[in-house]
């Protein structure tokens, strides 16, 4: 959980690394929220045009925007209007690109993949970022979510929401020095079961 979903696009332009002169690519349908979460970290938006039928990026028009210095696509999936994942990640995958769903109005909506898979947005790309503003699907006056759906990016992201702490391996630690019988009487309970 997040404070808000800018957050959370703010900490996927750092858990991917952000550098000043970065290319990231997007649609240039969005809110700004979306474009300023990397040009924080000094990276250049290459603004794709819209598809003919919806403000989305169009798939199409990727491919030629990539140079060597592009390090992302985000994908908006504006209205909960799902993206061509399918071909999204398949350009992403030839061109070693990080994908980052902006899945801020795609709470309960789905991508139907080329395999004939339903699969939630949000969960396609490396990371996706989720609002629960006022103004979306689930709301919590204010709020948001990163999701990691790669999980190189779980031990660090927890550190970067920690505020540079690794909190979780303090408390492992803490734990295991001061339960060692307890887990152990518990493991050998269960293994009585």
């Amino acid at each position: 959980m997040t404070t808000s979903c800018t957050d959370a696009l703010e900490m996927a332009a750092i858990l991917i690394n952000i550098q000043p002169g970065d290319e990231v690519i997007m649609p240039s349908y969005t809110f700004v929220s979306t474009p300023n979460a990397f040009v924080l970290r000094g990276a250049k938006i290459i603004f794709a045009d819209s598809k003919k039928d919806n403000p989305n990026m169009d798939e199409d028009s990727i491919e030629a925007l990539i140079t060597p210095k592009t390090k992302a696509i985000v994908p908006v999936h504006y209205a909960g209007v799902a993206c061509n994942m399918d071909i999204i990640m398949d350009i992403a995958n030839r061109h070693n690109l990080f994908v980052i769903e902006d899945a801020a109005q795609a709470i309960e909506s789905y991508y139907l993949n080329k395999d004939g898979i339903k699969k939630p947005l949000g969960s396609i790309g490396h990371l996706a970022a989720f609002s629960f503003h006022e103004t979306k699907n689930i709301i919590s006056g204010e709020g948001g979510m990163l999701a990691i759906n790669d999980e190189s990016f779980s031990e660090r992201a927890e550190i970067i929401w920690e505020k540079g702490t690794n909190r979780s391996a303090f408390f492992f630690e803490d734990l295991l020095i001061n339960t060692d019988g307890l887990i152990l009487a518990v493991h050998s309970y269960l293994l009585k079961l």
